[in-house]
């Protein structure tokens, strides 16, 4: 089809201009002109739905594209021209609007695409800034962002900053990042110019990658309206039967042609996209990026949740919970020393001291002689003293008892000087997703785990799980998901953010991955994507394809029965071919109109 036949606004004019021409010519007394300016009208709509029904069978789609063809043949044939011209009219115009509200629909994911950073300022050694194309930053740079300017590349902050995160998160509240935090691309600097550390590539950074999953989600939308396509299956045949019908009680071939108009082109092929890709963009606004209709249809349909515990429920890092001292001994100064032995070791147990040690302010030292002992843990020199940090091989006096998942102690020139906990903490939110999940009507709730059974358990009870599993390969956790959907009564979406993850993510109905930084193994096999590191965000995607599916639902099936009335209309000869069109056109309006307002908030 060329590329003016592709610009349904131009159509539109078109359209309107041969029915406006032919009906001044006839209001002039000039019959035949007037028919040749609706034939002419009549003609285009002819070309526009013959593309649309050749376009449909190669995409092996089913749809109601075929009753508009047909309409414009019949009125065509029986010389109804005037019916034939306002028929291309109402087909041009039902396509204008849906590529109208489909813009509309779509001004968050486009939003999110213009604003993505080109251009990077880095810091070379002799302090001068030069501005580079992104994809030169290498992992290490040091980059300045100044005030307004959007976070390029993932990296960790040498200076505190503010930042607008809310086209990453939904966030409207501006968050404040400390130095030695990590920030993420495609944030905006809303604060005074900053400077960071990448620790990322242009390839793999947040913000590109959520660029590309937007991307794949808008390249899958028109594929996945299925719901559409099963009412089509239905309401085609019941069209043509009902019209033949007419023809045969009537003998009338008028009436069975205005009995079809009636029922082109059908909000189904309007109205259920426009709804499908509003819902899409209203969950990407909150943080969340469905790939496609197909996973927004059966998002909405989640019976049951298969959840991942570490870096899902819980913050998915050893975070340290209690720190004990030795009576006698000062704390910050073993802390110190302890940390500073640490920053040799790439570990997350002693990214969690370091952390800590930072937090508190206290400058580290550097450690010599440092030597890792075997199933223990460091050991070193700093600032004079003789320190190990690892597991306890002793047993702990009763100072020292402490029940976290994980111990580290200690020791100072030979002394047991410290002990600290440690653990994997929940996400605040864990709980109250769950029992968002709930709200929505989601019945199952299954904590699947690799780590032991006691923890898994323990967790599961914290956030209202249904069922804990623990100790899960991720081939058990597969084993787990396929019973699941074997018994669910609706869709099972698993939910987790590692590589094991992915095998399950890609068999669930629908897989969730947590963050897109990076193109990970889970976020690829994910049809679903949450953009910040946060489950709460879960029930609000959820919630958005609910919405988003009812008003579909909703669309279609008032502008399906509005169009079943003028159909009988026509049958029983209350109005001929031309005000049926007239009347789908009004239908097609209000179903668009419908299925773009926004469904109210329930979590």
């Amino acid at each position: 089809m060329s590329k003016v036949f592709r610009n349904n606004y131009f159509l539109v004019g078109a359209t309107l201009l041969s029915l406006a021409i032919g009906l001044t010519l006839q209001y002039l007394g000039s019959e035949f002109s007037g028919q040749v300016a609706f034939g002419v009208g009549a003609s285009i709509g002819l070309y526009l739905s013959s593309w649309l029904l050749i376009r449909a069978i190669k995409n092996r789609e089913m749809g109601s594209d075929v009753l508009a063809l047909i309409s414009i043949l019949a009125t065509m044939l029986t010389g109804e021209w005037l019916a034939a011209s306002v028929v291309s009219v109402m087909l041009a115009s039902g396509r204008a609007l849906e590529t109208w509200a489909e813009g509309r629909a779509q001004n968050q994911l486009k939003a999110l695409l213009d604003r993505a950073p080109r251009v990077a300022h880095v810091i070379r050694a002799d302090s001068e800034i030069i501005g580079i194309g992104i994809n030169e930053v290498q992992v290490g740079d040091r980059l300045l962002v100044r005030s307004g300017e959007v976070v390029p590349i993932d990296g960790t902050l040498v200076n505190a900053g503010t930042f607008d995160e809310s086209a990453l998160t939904g966030e409207p509240l501006p968050v404040y990042r400390a130095a030695q935090e990590a920030v993420q691309s495609g944030v905006l600097n809303s604060g005074g110019q900053v400077e960071l550390i990448t620790t990322a590539t242009s390839a793999n950074s947040t913000y590109s990658n959520l660029i590309r999953l937007v991307q794949q989600a808008q390249a899958n939308t028109a594929n996945g309206v299925r719901v559409a396509n099963r009412w089509a299956v239905a309401f085609v045949p019941f069209a043509i039967g009902l019209s033949l019908l007419t023809w045969v009680i009537t003998g009338e071939l008028s009436t069975a042609v205005a009995v079809i108009v009636a029922a082109t082109p059908c909000p189904l092929i309007l109205a259920v996209p426009v709804a499908v890709i509003s819902g899409m963009s209203r969950a990407a606004s909150l943080g969340a990026i469905i790939k496609g209709g197909a996973a927004l249809e059966q998002l909405a349909r989640a019976k049951t949740v298969l959840l991942d515990k570490t870096g899902t429920l819980t913050q998915g890092g050893p975070e340290i919970s209690t720190i004990r001292f030795a009576e006698g001994t000062d704390g910050d100064l073993v802390l110190n020393l302890a940390a500073s032995l640490d920053q040799s070791s790439p570990h997350v147990v002693a990214r969690a001291l370091v952390t800590e040690a930072k937090r508190r302010g206290l400058s580290l030292s550097h450690a010599t002689e440092v030597s890792e002992v075997h199933g223990h843990g460091l050991s070193g020199t700093v600032q004079g003293h003789q320190v190990t940090v690892g597991q306890p091989t002793i047993e702990l006096p009763e100072w020292a008892s402490l029940q976290n998942a994980l111990l580290v102690a200690v020791t100072v020139d030979g002394k047991l000087s410290a002990i600290i906990g440690l653990d994997d903490p929940l996400r605040d939110e864990s709980k109250t997703t769950v029992q968002n999940l709930r709200k929505l009507g989601v019945d199952r709730v299954i904590l699947v785990s690799g780590d032991r059974q006691t923890t898994a358990t323990d967790v599961g009870q914290a956030v209202g799980a249904d069922e804990a599993y623990g100790a899960c390969s991720p081939e058990q956790k597969l084993v787990i998901l396929r019973s699941e959907m074997s018994n669910s009564k609706g869709a099972v979406i698993a939910v987790g953010d590692g590589i094991n993850d992915a095998p399950a993510l890609a068999a669930a109905h629908v897989g969730v991955a947590m963050g897109a930084r990076g193109a990970t193994a889970a976020s690829e096999a994910a049809d679903v994507v949450i953009v910040e590191d946060s489950i709460r965000h879960l029930a609000l995607a959820i919630d958005a394809a609910q919405g988003a599916r009812k008003r579909a639902l909703q669309a279609a099936g008032v502008g399906m029965g509005l169009a079943v009335v003028a159909m009988f209309a026509a049958a029983f000869g209350l109005i001929n071919a031309t005000g049926s069109a007239v009347s789908q056109e009004a239908i097609d309006v209000a179903a668009i109109m419908w299925a773009l307002v926004p469904p109210k908030k329930r979590v």
